[in-house]
């Protein structure tokens, strides 16, 4: 064996011992708070056919095919894609949904290479009107992705998309709010104040209408 291939073969395996040492799982987080109820938040990712609408992948393949299941969502929704590179091919599918408060998923990607993980979409309302929306992915890796990881970390490469989803879904949900409702107070305000001169009116009326009834009395003479 000369001595380039053997450089080569303990290299080669110094490179495979430090790669079989690597995590096995791996964990990708990213928040952001949003100006909407946890109601409205909640909508837009239950929802298959409304992640169109903040996706973080659909500009990255505009001619993606998109294949929706009979149920969209809740638990047992599906939804389907298959694109070019940068979007690969897989699915997901909704296992567990508490409205207001959370929505788990199943992913499972095929190309560019078959993998599996879990999602989590966790609502947590920090006043009524604000929600912030934590976006999580767990999964492991296999020799193949730990070798990947070493080069370009699950975090730097999924952080950026879940990022832009993040912004995107904050701008979707910011957008479709409802409206305040007036403050009680103000509403029972100018609803006396309108009531106000009519119920005086009222009573000067009555005032007046007893007046004109009441017959004049006469002081009484005295016998004699």
């Amino acid at each position: 064996m000369s001595k380039v291939l053997l450089v080569l073969v303990v290299l080669l395996g110094g490179a495979a011992a430090y790669v079989a040492t690597r995590p096995d799982a791996y964990h990708v987080e990213r928040s952001t708070t949003v100006d909407a109820p946890a109601a409205t938040v909640f909508a837009q990712i239950n929802d298959f056919s409304v992640w169109k609408d903040w996706s973080p992948w659909e500009k990255k393949d505009p001619a993606m095919k998109r294949t929706l299941g009979a149920t969209t969502s809740g638990v047992g929704a599906t939804y389907a894609w298959e694109g070019n590179k940068e979007v690969g091919k897989g699915q997901m599918r909704i296992v567990a949904a508490s409205p207001g408060e959370k929505v788990a998923e199943k992913l499972e990607m095929l190309e560019p290479f078959a993998s599996t993980a879990d999602i989590a979409f966790t609502l947590q309302a920090e006043s009524p009107t604000t929600t912030k929306v934590t976006w999580a992915m767990d999964g492991k890796h296999n020799f193949v992705s730990k070798a990947f990881n070493v080069v370009k970390p699950m975090d730097g490469m999924v952080g950026k998309d879940f990022e832009e989803g993040l912004a995107n879904l904050k701008k979707v949900a910011e957008a479709k709010k409802p409206p305040p409702a007036p403050p009680a107070e103000v509403a029972g305000g100018a609803a006396d104040a309108a009531a106000k001169p009519v119920a005086e009116k009222a009573a000067a009326d009555k005032a007046a209408a007893g007046e004109k009834a009441a017959p004049s009395k006469a002081p009484a003479g005295k016998k004699k």
